[in-house]
């Protein structure tokens, strides 16, 4: 009867134990599959900027074209002016030789026409023709004079008429050569203008590029820090079941050995009940026996029966708790140089231990590697998940010189992780040491201060 309820007992204190990691593991995978949800929104949300960005800069890019081809059309017009503008300064060189020329035929029938009015004037203008036509000696000679006054009229007309289309041609030429020499110089303005306004927005559409290009690469690096992040997760979500499993082994074992402890006791115990009992039997009998002798006879007395030793329990077998009993020790010899708290305007989620030489890293409590891998912020870290007390912690160590082991693997406390360095975000030999009260998560909000819990 005693056995049944011992057993019974045993089962109902095993299945609470289970419903307890049962119960917590399920709030604590909840928490990570929660946070993994979030890195999962997150990542799609960067990926849709990231289309969207590509998006803008395809039109930008057409926009690019575009704005390269009106350069082009403006540089050709651009020379195409120019050359004009060489062709028409050439025609005004060929145009001053001409006009030259002209100056000088004007210049010369000035001279003519200057010496015939001053003829005119002393002669006494045209009463002289008359003169010279009543001074004719005969009918003939009279027609020789007609003829001849006519012919220096003529003469006088077309030499005047001459002089005037001429200079009506150099100012009609001059004013012509002036007025497309002005327009082409006028044109090449508004092209120099044109081609200055499509560089400028040129330039500025490529600053806008590379703002793009830039925002792209920031959005990349956030979607390579979230996949990272992502695999963390998914590591930790393993490492915590693998942890729970651990735990839940070592509750089975020490509640079989606690009840095969009470088992042998109680053994022991009955064992040492009916050796008791056979005793006091034994001793009832000899006394009867005694008691039926007659009087007359002097047998002498039996040496009373000594009693039998009792039987020493057995001792219940030893048990040494696991490592990641509640009690964490320190991760390395060193100074504490840094807290947890607030740090050049950001938070620092742990401690750091500075130490000269080659300096061992120790796991703070026995756990399994979430992740052993190098980061960009942290260089070479390990991650490590307990579950001590049905309470998961999460322990990080950063910035070491190497990782002695990998992810999954199962640790003991005071286990060599690697030894300690400076790569990563760091500027000197360090290990930068975090505890999480909790799942590791982005945001650090589990993270506690590592000092009231080291050993």
């Amino acid at each position: 009867m005693k056995r049944k309820i011992l057993t019974a007992a045993l089962t109902i204190s095993i299945g609470l134990s289970g419903f307890t990691y049962t119960s917590a593991s399920a709030e604590t995978l909840k928490d990570v599959q929660q946070k993994q949800a979030e890195n999962h929104a997150e990542q799609a949300k960067k990926n849709k900027q990231v289309k969207k960005v590509q998006g803008e800069q395809d039109q930008l890019l057409k926009e690019l074209d575009k704005l390269q081809a009106s350069l082009k059309k403006t540089a050709d017009d651009i020379q195409t002016k120019k050359d004009e503008i060489a062709q028409t300064k050439a025609d005004i060189e060929k145009l001053k030789s001409e006009i030259a020329e002209l100056e000088k035929r004007i210049k010369a029938r000035d001279a003519l026409l200057k010496e015939r009015v001053r003829n005119m004037y002393e002669t006494g203008g045209a009463v002289k023709y008359i003169e010279v036509l009543l001074g004719s000696q005969g009918f003939g000679d009279f027609l020789d004079r007609m003829i001849s006054l006519n012919i220096i009229a003529e003469q006088d007309k077309t030499i005047l008429e001459e002089h005037k289309r001429d200079k009506e041609a150099v100012e009609q030429k001059k004013q012509q050569v002036e007025s497309k020499l002005s327009s082409l110089n006028g044109q090449l303005d508004e092209l120099n203008s044109l081609n200055g306004q499509l560089k400028d927005q040129k330039s500025k559409k490529n600053k806008i590029m590379k703002q793009l290009r830039s925002e792209e690469n920031h959005l990349h690096d956030d979607i390579g820090q979230l996949e990272e992040k992502d695999a963390l997760l998914a590591d930790q979500e393993k490492a915590i079941k693998a942890e729970i499993a651990r735990a839940k082994k070592e509750a089975a074992e020490r509640a079989r050995r606690e009840a095969a402890a009470k088992a042998a006791a109680a053994k022991a115990a009955k064992e040492a009940a009916a050796r008791e009992a056979a005793q006091k039997a034994a001793a009832e009998r000899a006394a009867k026996e005694k008691a039926s002798q007659p009087a007359h006879e002097s047998a002498p007395a039996p040496a009373p029966a000594k009693p039998a030793p009792k039987p020493e329990p057995k001792p219940e077998p030893s048990y040494t708790p696991p490592s990641s009993s509640g009690k964490f020790i320190f991760p390395s010899a060193g100074v504490v140089t840094s807290q947890l708290g607030s740090r050049w305007n950001k938070f620092h989620a742990g401690i750091d231990i500075a130490a000269g030489g080659i300096v061992p890293i120790h796991a703070a409590a026995s756990g399994t590697v979430i992740r052993s891998y190098t980061s960009s912020s942290y260089g070479n870290v390990v991650f490590l998940s307990h579950y001590i007390d049905g309470q998961l912690y999460t322990t990080v160590y950063a910035h070491m010189r190497d990782r002695a082991v990998s992810t999954g693997q199962t640790v003991s406390q005071g286990q060599t992780l690697g030894h300690m360095g400076s790569t990563g975000h760091s500027t000197g030999q360090h290990l930068h040491f975090e505890l999480h009260k909790g799942p590791w998560n982005v945001g650090k909000t589990n993270a506690v201060n590592p000092l009231p819990y080291i050993q």
